[in-house]
């Protein structure tokens, strides 16, 4: 058992090194793909300087057009907001050197594709300070009125062991968890689809409470409740209790849970960083251009209000007014602003498509963080002769309380809650003073004798990401019986079976990955609708690189019977 990004209990596994991302679904090994020497892809010579629209700037959208812009193509990103999207660090008020890291902030060593752009850019990384994790401090368990300090999992209570080995029991005797990692890190595809598509089969209407209750390890609703409070979330996991378990176990499966990084100097430096980096030997474009370049004043196009089929082209009109016609779209942010944000022609997607963004469930998740004039949570308490805080799991309203240190004569940033559904909703009409107030008198409780206000040196920065207009929700994440709504979804991209005039618009992003809310998922989508764009205006991927269009036939998600 080790302390891993979203809890305490999580089994440890000799392949950390070695496994990656290989998404059971689809098991396409996009890592390879992007790093091979061929390169993606090869488009008709006619077809250089193309322009087409990627709607989104986020880690999806920035990824689909660097990727285009490399392959020659004249990608329009569209923007309402920042780059970055759910890659949001915001600089404090009076210290714009220190961050608050509001959407994603922790990424598995797992996440191989993703790492592809992080190494790219040479982005520094560091590991996060997860629950009793090895460069945690400490950890302190606060659970119905009772704590539990601990530096490693041996630390902790005999209760919390039982509770480990049930959720270890769970899935080895029910998931096949070894053999699902032992066939990852090989990439036996024929294993990995086989077990898989046994587990579909057997779990797609099981919610992930279901699947422990109806075990013989979690009997006890005690251990239940242990395990969703403080077990494997950031501060629970128990608001994920109703959601499909499948979600759940395609996560253990990849280890995208645990061995966490965190990015030195912001999340945010990745997108941005994509932006404006110009590749080696791009087709086409002459040495030197970006993705800032090949846009007026090195900013991306306004927001997208309107989204029209004319023939085989797309009209996009955006909040400025300026309409534009393209060839083809790749639209990167969540599918519910499809719904409300913008005025889209039915025939974008097909009837079945649209059925599946309307039932697209998404989590809600808030945040504060503040900025202290030290770590002083490293103090030591010479009562106790350990530090004064710890990282913090606790069933109080803070949930999860994480710990940024700098230096020890530097400031320190504090999560001081994160939260997810119905704990996120106890702060959405709260202000970020209010929220401070409320969190630094709970808080007080389980550190009475700390005085968290009197460290404070900058004013408190939250987020709520379900009240955010243009996201609506942390994430997407499927409730029971779900699967075949995202099915659609991810299989979108493969277009050879619609006529020309309903072929071109690709969607991608996290929320169409089957991994939603790490990203990776972002990535490799986008990944998809690169080839797709390629494919579509009658390039190819090379022979010695297929794509995962060209291999889609063996490596297709199970289609589950609909009647």
């Amino acid at each position: 058992m080790v302390g891993t990004a979203r809890g305490v209990f999580q089994m440890t596994s000799p392949s950390a090194a070695s496994i990656g991302m290989l998404v059971p679904d689809f098991p396409f090994s996009y890592d390879r793909w992007l790093t091979h020497p061929a390169g993606l892809g090869v488009l008709p010579p006619e077809r250089a300087g193309t322009e087409v629209a990627v709607v989104g700037g986020g880690m999806a959208g920035l990824t689909a057009a660097y990727e285009l812009m490399r392959l020659g193509l004249r990608p329009v990103v569209y923007e309402p907001g920042d780059l970055g999207g759910r890659m949001r660090a915001v600089p404090f008020a009076n210290h714009p050197e220190y961050v608050a890291e509001l959407g994603a902030m922790r990424f598995p060593v797992s996440a191989k594709a993703l790492y592809h752009y992080i190494d790219l850019l040479g982005l520094r990384t560091k590991p996060f300070p997860n629950p009793l994790a090895p460069d945690t401090p400490g950890t302190l368990i606060d659970l119905n009125g009772e704590q539990a300090w601990a530096r490693s999992p041996e630390d902790l209570p005999e209760l919390y062991q039982e509770v480990a080995d049930a959720w270890e029991k769970v899935l080895q005797e029910r998931a096949s968890l070894s053999t699902m990692r032992d066939a990852i890190t090989r990439r036996d595809v024929p294993i990995l689809k086989a077990v898989w598509n046994r587990l579909v089969r057997e779990f797609d209407d099981e919610s992930f409470y279901g699947f422990l209750a109806s075990s013989s390890a979690f009997h006890s609703f005690r251990h239940r409740e242990i395990f969703g409070q403080v077990g494997f979330g950031s501060g629970g996991w128990d608001t994920d209790f109703p959601n499909s378990v499948l979600e759940i176990l395609r996560v253990v499966f990849t280890e995208a849970d645990e061995n966490h990084m965190s990015i030195v100097g912001g999340v945010q430096q990745l997108p941005y960083g994509l932006w404006q980096h110009a590749p080696e030997s791009p087709a086409h474009w002459p040495a030197g251009t970006s993705l800032a370049s090949l846009h007026e004043d090195g900013t991306p196009r306004p927001g997208v209000v309107g989204l029209r089929r004319k023939g085989e082209l797309f009209v996009v009109e955006d909040a400025d007014g300026d309409v534009r016609v393209f060839p083809s779209v790749v639209f990167t942010p969540h599918v519910w602003t499809l719904l409300n944000r913008i005025d889209c022609d039915p025939g974008l997607l097909t009837q079945p498509q649209w059925t599946a963004v309307e039932r697209t469930h998404y989590m809600g998740s808030s945040k504060l963080f503040v900025l202290t004039d030290r770590p002083f949570w490293r103090d030591v308490d010479p009562r106790t002769g350990r530090e004064v805080m710890g990282m913090t799991l606790t069933d109080r309203i803070a949930r999860g309380v994480y710990l940024f240190d700098n230096g020890p004569d530097r400031p320190g940033v504090m999560c001081l809650s994160y939260t997810w559904n119905d704990d996120s909703l106890k702060f959405a009409s709260l202000t970020d003073r209010e929220r401070l107030d409320v969190l630094l008198a709970r808080l007080g409780r389980i550190y009475p004798d700390v005085d968290i206000r009197s460290h404070i040196i900058d004013e408190p920065i939250s987020v709520t990401w379900e009240t955010e207009p243009h996201f609506m929700g942390a994430f997407k994440s499927n409730l029971p019986g779900q699967y075949r709504y995202q099915r659609r979804l991810f299989t979108q991209f493969m277009q050879d079976d619609r006529e020309p005039r309903d072929r071109g618009f690709f969607l991608c992003g996290d929320d169409v990955s089957w991994t939603a809310g790490f990203a990776e998922g972002a990535v490799t989508t986008a990944l998809n609708a690169v080839w797709g764009v390629v494919d579509h205006l009658g390039g190819h991927a090379p022979r010695a690189n297929p794509g995962p269009g060209d291999l889609f036939d063996s490596l297709a998600p199970l289609e589950l019977p609909y009647s």
